[in-house]
């Protein structure tokens, strides 16, 4: 018995900000973020993002947990469905509104539908797939009529000026240094939630997605950490965790603990290569036909990236043309684990997908190096 994807909800938080804008809602940080802000936006290629802070006031107009929840009442009423049909919701995030309790239950108490399984999961882009796979797994197994599976990000306070702060013995509020690692991220991510509908059967009337194969695969035996929050990456590449830190909460902060940070070496290094390898390895165990993926929807951080990892799997007999590749990161902006989701949700609503077409999904985390690759074949 197959499982579908049925119903997608998006939700993206007030205006879009375009690049000259950034700056006026995250502050400034540091004299040379100028330069490196026209540098990492001329090679990432996107034009608009979304964030959860009014940029009048700076005030946070959203937690994630009411991001996730307005991604799905927007499928709720897509679908016609009422919130106490759902049977599981799975949520993946790397930014939760707090430790404990899990993101899922926030969700579940905010949302307010009937008593229901929920299941959180942590980590970065690939969250969202694991909360998928399990939605997917337990409709398969019996236990769910109607899973939800999210993808939310709340990226921007961890990106305010504000986060860098700290005080010095005299009272006076100052920035912390922060490399490249950090600035770099400040132009990169965005905030949003997507979710999605999973079902045992296809819903009479319209356009299905069935799920033929999902696959996830960690390398985090063969490569060290690339992005990390909570932790500070020693000389030897190993991390070290903010509850490891004896020197108090000014000292945490000021050694940047709570930087949102990525090792640019490490991701250059390896992430096209070890992400050509899992993907192409996937389609090829698949035996998938190239001529019926009539989309492949890569999660792209950068259009940096875009043409390296296309040439990677054209080198390993990978053969779906740029022209077939959709994303819409230039004005959606990198959403994270909701990027997927939001994704389908536009790809489904274009009118562009027809019965039969074959949809190819990639996404690749570069926390620690995990990645996931799914099949779906439209149905009506």
């Amino acid at each position: 018995m197959p499982a579908y994807i049925t119903r997608f909800g998006t939700f993206l938080p007030n205006a879009p900000v375009p690049n000259q804008k950034i700056e006026q809602v995250l502050g400034v940080v540091g004299r040379a973020s100028e330069t490196v802000r026209d540098t990492i936006l001329e090679r990432n290629g996107i034009k608009w993002r979304y964030y959860a802070i009014d940029p009048e006031t700076g005030a946070q107009t959203h937690t994630n947990t009411e991001l996730t929840v307005a991604a799905i009442q927007q499928l709720l009423d897509s679908a016609g469905m009422a919130k106490d049909e759902i049977d599981l919701i799975a949520c993946g995030t790397s930014s939760p509104d707090q430790i404990i309790p899990g993101h899922a239950a926030m969700v579940h108490g905010l949302l307010k539908n009937a008593p229901c399984e929920v299941a959180s999961f942590a980590g970065v882009c690939c969250s969202s797939m694991n909360a998928l796979r399990y939605a997917v797994n337990s409709v398969l197994a019996g236990s769910a009529k109607r899973a939800i599976a999210t993808g939310s990000e709340l990226a921007s306070l961890s990106l305010h000026s504000s986060q860098y702060e700290h005080r010095t013995e005299n009272g006076v509020t100052t920035h912390a240094y922060i490399g490249f690692s950090q600035k770099f991220l400040r132009f990169m991510l965005s905030d949003g939630a997507g979710a999605a509908l999973v079902e045992p059967a296809p819903r009479p009337g319209n356009l299905n997605l069935r799920i033929e194969w999902l696959e996830m695969k960690s390398f985090a035996n063969e490569l060290e950490t690339c992005m990390y929050f909570g932790a500070v990456k020693e000389p030897d590449g190993s991390l070290k965790g903010y509850r490891s830190e004896r020197g108090g909460i000014e000292e945490t902060i000021k050694r940047g603990y709570f930087n949102l940070s990525q090792d640019v070496k490490v991701l250059g290094e390896h992430i096209v290569k070890v992400a050509g390898r899992f993907f192409v390895d996937c389609v090829k165990r698949h035996e998938v036909d190239y001529e019926r993926v009539a989309f492949l929807l890569p999660h792209l951080s950068s259009y940096f990236f875009q043409q390296p990892i296309f040439e990677q799997m054209q080198l390993d007999g990978f053969r779906v043309p740029l022209d077939r590749w959709f994303t819409n990161l230039r004005y959606k902006g990198n959403t994270g684990s909701a990027s997927i989701y939001i994704m389908l949700d536009e790809l489904y609503q274009s009118g562009n997908l027809q019965p039969g077409q074959q949809v190819l999904c990639v996404v690749p985390e570069s926390s620690r190096f995990t990645f996931a690759c799914m099949l779906l074949t439209v149905v009506e």
